[in-house]
């Protein structure tokens, strides 16, 4: 298994942390990566708790959809326990239940369901004309345009190494107060070869689709995750897998926001490849909640 402390930054060593150590039959151990975050990343725990529960999904059964909850903050310095229950086994569809464990209590739950390949109507909603990757900044030109007056923690999770590159369409939210339309289009690229076997690129999917998502929400009222005054924290996840891609282009993230209330904001995501096919569908609630003043 990837030893504790490995760097993230390529999609190489992601697909290292992502094969987990199998203990027992349905037990599984993963490892977080040393990319300096006070917490286990949202994607990470969602994209090994599904390899996990994929390992256990009868041959040519491929995830369709995930749903999820986020129960108590993962420490990125211990392994994760990963446990799956079958739950069912039907003529078409398999269900299974993972668990991850730290320090003897659950952290994460995720239910999965698989399906064999089938044939049906077929429809989608077009993707959005947005400016094409190639012409957008990368990570270097970010800083050099957008981020030099941003404050240094903003600047230094754009300047972050990462198994994927981003390039927003816009950047405003993050170096402004201003209240926008609580909507955004991310372009995402794996940054090295993707994998072969289907079931762990839904896995790196998975992973990718918890980036800026919970963010959308805080768009109308003109603040960050990264604001100092915002308390903001993935509640829950859900993700539907429409169709098969090799993921060796850039894909584009579209996000936008419904609601925010009660403390909670909700996101919904859309991912197409660069051919303008809908693969992928997200959705999301969060903690924002306004920091008592001190």
């Amino acid at each position: 298994m990837p030893r504790q402390g490995n760097k993230l930054t390529d999609m190489a060593q992601l697909l290292e942390i992502l094969d987990l150590e199998k203990i027992e039959e349905g037990k599984y151990r993963g490892a977080s990566p040393d990319v300096g975050w006070q917490r286990v990343f949202g994607g990470l725990v969602i994209s090994q708790a599904l390899v996990a529960a994929c390992r256990t999904a009868p041959e040519g059964r491929h995830v369709h959809s995930l749903h999820a909850y986020f129960l108590r903050p993962g420490d990125p310095s211990l392994p994760i326990l990963y446990e799956v229950e079958n739950m069912r086994d039907g003529g078409s569809f398999s269900t299974r239940r993972a668990i991850a464990i730290q320090r003897g209590k659950p952290i994460f739950a995720l239910s999965a369901s698989f399906q064999i390949d089938e044939s049906g109507l077929t429809h989608q909603i077009d993707m959005p004309d947005v400016p094409a990757p190639e012409t957008l900044p990368d990570a270097r030109e970010l800083y050099e345009t957008y981020l030099k007056q941003a404050p240094d923690h903003v600047r230094a999770y754009w300047l972050r190494e990462r198994p994927v590159e981003v390039r927003p369409v816009s950047m405003t939210h993050y170096v402004s107060r201003e209240r926008l339309t609580p909507s955004q289009h991310i372009w995402i690229k794996g940054n090295g070869a993707p994998p072969a076997d289907r079931a762990l690129r839904a896995a790196v999917l998975a992973y990718l689709s918890d980036m800026t998502l919970l963010d959308t929400a805080l768009f109308a009222h003109g603040q960050s995750v990264f604001d100092r005054d915002i308390q903001a924290a993935s509640l829950d996840h859900a993700m539907w897998f429409h169709a098969e891609d090799p993921l060796d282009d850039w894909l584009l993230y579209t996000q936008d926001s419904p609601f925010a209330g009660g403390a909670r904001g909700l996101s919904r995501g859309a991912i197409y490849n660069r051919s303008g096919r809908l693969i992928a569908s997200t959705a999301q609630e969060g903690l924002i909640r306004k920091r008592a003043d001190d």
